[in-house]
């Protein structure tokens, strides 16, 4: 029997890392999840164990090439961004992979923006939020001055994709959905590095910038399999849409955080889009997104147990709690639904603030917290709709599958065709389809996603 053609995914998230494998058709035919203990920094605060990931993606690769029933053409990985791995010329880390919520300290923070113009139009010019750690540039920035001796030594800084594909090819490369996810070090206005890359000469310890589709060979034992040089999680997302559909649509991603991606609006960001946590991507064929981000998944976590406990109910009861336009009609008569702006608009939770004891029963007010983060959803995905042209909004991940949370989205915007999305293991996907070229002899698919539709005329508005 024949093997099947596969290509390798590794999709490395900060909780779970999987590998894939992808037939020509895209189908799931392998897949196997790992979780590390993570281990801690010289200033006891957590992080990656990258000892423990490197080994991980070696072992599971001898593993898959043992099995006679697969052939492997290729490889590739996307992963969470803001995180460097520095390498020196033999090729071994220099420290640990910190974390991007490490605390960053304030007279470099004072010192880095001073220079280079204030925080405002440094955040402007590349397209990121004030972020501390979260820029990843500033991390790099950061063990310049905190630990010269290190940086000194540093051959390269690799984000976490690159430096996972460099451990199967030797070659060293930069990407740039890696580079262009709020790192502060690409000028969206010059596409190319920021002015502060080249006065610190941090630009010595970045690779080459290459191409989100190119393959290189692998050095790593096995057959003879092409290895991509990885995505930037969020870039790689939003691939399985942009191969799909040509009309402009905005992508809602919801997780932990929902974010509203516009591939299609590659207008420069607002001060007020920046203070109100927008930014922009780069997409795997190098135009910008534009995006906004809401905390909305974190804040529905923390108050659908704050329902259970009033209600004496389990919280998985609410995975499976239906739509009841009723109940919806009957909140909007004791409050109009209406948009609650200013500064913290998308930052404090309207519910959390609520009474429970007001509500008569738990549907009530599960449903008043759903109206709550869609309220607050319609001014996010508000920043990535102005003056365009878009007419479709794509919802994936965990409240593409909340019934209550779609119709009242749909509902949120009657002039749009709202939809649900489903497909297996988006990011994963678009990294395979990244170098559709380099393994795949089929024509792109397209029949990569399942759509539900939604109709504001199934929800009751005012």
């Amino acid at each position: 029997m024949a093997a099947t053609p596969v290509i390798a995914v590794f999709d490395v998230g900060k909780t779970n890392k999987k590998l894939f494998l992808f037939n020509e058709d895209y189908k799931i035919v392998y897949e196997k999840s790992a979780r590390f203990n993570e281990t801690v920094d010289e200033d006891g605060d957590a992080c990656e164990n990258v000892d423990s990931l490197r080994l991980s993606v070696f072992d599971s690769l001898h593993a898959i090439f043992r099995r006679s029933e697969f052939e492997v053409k290729a490889v590739n990985f996307s992963s969470y961004g803001a995180s460097f791995v520095y390498v020196d010329e033999e090729g071994m880390p220099l420290t640990p992979l910190y974390n991007y919520l490490k605390p960053y300290p304030e007279n470099l923070h004072k010192q880095f923006y001073d220079t280079y113009g204030g925080e405002e139009q440094v955040a402007r010019q590349t397209a990121s939020p004030v972020l501390g750690s979260l820029n990843s540039g500033l991390q790099l920035y950061r063990l310049k001055y905190e630990q010269p001796e290190v940086y000194s030594r540093v051959k390269y800084a690799l984000h976490l994709p690159q430096y996972l594909s460099y451990l199967l090819t030797g070659q060293a490369s930069t990407d740039l959905t890696s580079i262009g996810c709020h790192t502060t070090l690409w000028d969206f206005e010059k596409q190319q590095y920021h002015n502060w890359v080249l006065q610190e000469d941090a630009i010595s310890k970045l690779a080459p910038i290459l191409d989100a589709n190119t393959v290189l060979p692998a050095s790593f034992p096995g057959n003879s399999y092409k290895v991509g040089i990885g995505l930037h999680d969020s870039s790689a997302a939003l691939i399985p849409y942009l191969v799909s559909f040509t009309k402009p649509f905005v992508l809602l991603s919801t997780g932990t955080w929902t974010i509203s991606l516009n591939p299609f609006d590659h207008s420069p960001l607002s001060a007020d889009e920046l203070k109100n946590d927008c930014l922009n991507y780069i997409q795997y064929k190098g135009q910008p997104v534009k995006a906004s981000r809401l905390f909305a998944g974190y804040e529905y976590e923390q108050q659908v147990k704050r329902i259970a406990a009033h209600f004496n109910q389990n919280t998985a009861h609410y995975r499976t709690l239906k739509y009841d336009a009723d109940v919806v009609a009957q909140l909007l008569t004791k409050e109009p639904q209406t948009l609650i702006t200013g500064a913290n608009s998308l930052k404090v939770s309207v519910f959390g603030h609520r009474d429970l004891s007001e509500f008569a029963n738990e549907t009530e007010a599960y449903h008043r917290l759903m109206m709550d983060i869609v309220n607050q959803q319609k001014i996010a995905t508000g920043y990535v709709l102005k003056g365009n042209a878009v007419k479709r909004i794509f919802v994936d991940g965990g409240f593409s599958k909340n019934s209550v949370y779609m119709h009242l989205l749909a509902s949120a915007f009657p002039t749009m065709e709202v939809f649900a999305a489903s497909m297996a293991q988006a990011t994963a996907v678009g990294a395979a389809l990244a170098i559709h070229h380099s393994w795949n002899t089929a024509p792109l698919p397209h029949d990569l996603l399942e759509l539900k539709f939604y109709s504001a005329s199934q929800a009751i508005t005012t």
